[in-house]
């Protein structure tokens, strides 16, 4: 399997999962040009796309649905009650019924090779999803947009070859920051997001034998920046005594395309 993040943060999310046989999309936040552009750049063609996995309609994880799905008549999966806040959003325009698949929390689907089990997460959205996906005997788990983890997460995520995880914020950098009050609030509560610290403790529960790559995401612009995360994870699991040479860590960049990772 393999993985790259065209673009991860608070301004706009897209993933890129593939396999031997199959290529998908989990979020579509940026425009379809951008989309286009960072598939060209890892030498996949739009139209050899096959599904797009909607966590939450976001604007920040739809912007581009409708543009991209349209041109290219791509399947879109999300749950029910997503897809029907996303008809909802005037500026997606007119998307095919025909193109949404409904799925459900942890009800396993298959698209081609790649075996996708939906979870529910704690964030403000209707319905919200995250997603873990086996093929060729290896599996990712992806989880960002979690107001909080709990060992409901922790068991989708746990046996992962590679984790792309949430890390959006420095609570310090937040509360001192030009937020308003409410805003702040939102960010740490149980609906929010993972802070630095939150998302170390995570991955210090989904260390294993089988883990090999985890990839920091969906970091905040105003309340974070790269090296704090990584900085921060590589602290913490030094402290718990988990911290491993041979799993390597790294951070989604913000506004660019990520280094594909191949497991």
């Amino acid at each position: 399997m393999k993985l790259c993040s065209i673009a991860s943060g608070s301004s706009g999310n897209c993933i890129y999962v593939g396999s031997n046989h199959t290529n998908l999309l989990v979020d579509v936040g940026i425009s379809a040009k951008r989309i286009v552009n960072g598939l060209n750049g890892i030498d996949i063609m739009p139209d050899t796309i096959q599904g797009i996995l909607i966590t939450h309609e976001h604007s920040d994880h739809v912007s581009g649905l409708g543009v991209l799905s349209r041109k290219y008549g791509i399947p879109i999966y999300a749950t029910e009650e997503t897809a029907q806040a996303i008809k909802r959003i005037k500026s997606l325009g007119e998307i095919p019924e025909e193109l949404f698949h409904y799925i459900k929390p942890n009800e396993s689907f298959r698209i081609n090779d790649i075996d996708i089990e939906p979870f529910s997460t704690s964030h403000d959205a209707s319905n919200p999803v995250c997603y873990s996906m086996v093929a060729e005997g290896k599996k990712i788990g992806l989880a960002t947009d979690l107001g909080k983890y709990d060992d409901y997460i922790v068991s989708k995520l746990k046996d992962s070859d590679l984790l792309f995880i949430e890390a959006n914020h420095d609570v310090n950098m937040l509360m001192v920051g030009k937020y308003p009050y409410y805003l702040k609030q939102r960010i740490l509560g149980d609906q929010g997001h993972l802070s630095n610290e939150s998302s170390a403790k995570l991955i210090g529960k989904l260390i294993s034998n089988k883990l090999k790559y985890i990839l920091l995401a969906h970091l905040s612009k105003e309340n974070n920046y790269e090296e704090l995360a990584y900085e921060t994870v590589c602290c913490e699991l030094e402290s718990q005594k988990l911290a491993r040479p041979e799993i390597k860590l790294s951070v989604a960049h913000r506004d660019c395309p990520s280094q594909m990772v191949m497991i």
